[in-house]
């Protein structure tokens, strides 16, 4: 099930930029000297069950190179223009694309998010995003983990030196060379009788936990 939602016709010139950024991506994210902390024990949780991976949402940058090619991985990316774009990218680097927001596709995006973790896929996706509050997690992806009883996998990435974005997610971009560092957490489990407001502020605890162990890292 490599392609959920039917893919929209973009111009020639988005085409062309499509195309630019990824090969920029993989020519900056070939210099990185990145290092993934938990990586192999993630892996192995993942490759078994399937799950979530989540990142707040300016840093998903690396995870979108890290994942090239990758079976069974997908993305979950909102039916902005800017998700427009970040959906073809995910496609040139051969992933999934499950495409939904608040109020436009988002029930069908929920049904396919289900099916796919429930066949033992791996979802990414920023419960931050789209709109933010930046490093607040919502409740799109506990729900997907009550539902299914999949883990979540949360992350910290941060890298040194970098540009940041003035987006509203403070998108980070490192610089050639740059340090990098991505650190996983432990699994979270949503069962079914926890409220999503309480496994809303463990989520974002946790991201917020490991993403400041990552900017340590880097800066040390």
């Amino acid at each position: 099930m490599k392609e959920l939602e039917k893919q929209r016709h973009l111009p020639l010139r988005t085409q062309l930029m499509v195309w630019l950024l990824y090969l920029s991506i993989r020519a900056l994210c070939w210099t990185v000297r990145l290092r993934v902390d938990r990586e192999a024990e993630t892996n192995h949780l993942i490759g078994e069950r399937g799950g979530l991976l989540v990142t707040w949402h300016g840093r998903v940058l690396l995870p979108i190179n890290r994942f090239r090619r990758r079976e069974g991985f997908h993305g979950l990316i909102s039916m902005s223009r800017d998700g427009d774009l970040q959906a073809e990218i995910f496609r040139r680097y051969g992933m999934g694309v499950v495409r939904g927001s608040t109020g436009r596709r988002a029930v069908l995006a929920t049904r396919e998010v289900l099916t796919l973790l429930e066949r033992g896929q791996v979802v990414i996706c920023t419960p931050d995003g789209p709109r933010g509050p930046i490093g607040q997690a919502q409740a799109g992806a506990l729900y997907f983990a009550q539902r299914t009883g999949r883990p979540i996998i949360p992350a910290g990435i941060s890298a040194f030196p970098r540009w940041q974005l003035g987006s509203w997610d403070r998108f980070l971009v490192p610089k050639p060379f740059a340090r990098a560092r991505w650190i996983y957490g432990e699994p979270i489990y949503v069962t079914p009788d926890e409220s999503l407001e309480s496994a809303q502020q463990r989520l974002t605890e946790a991201i917020n936990r490991l993403q400041q162990e990552a900017e340590n890292a880097v800066r040390t």
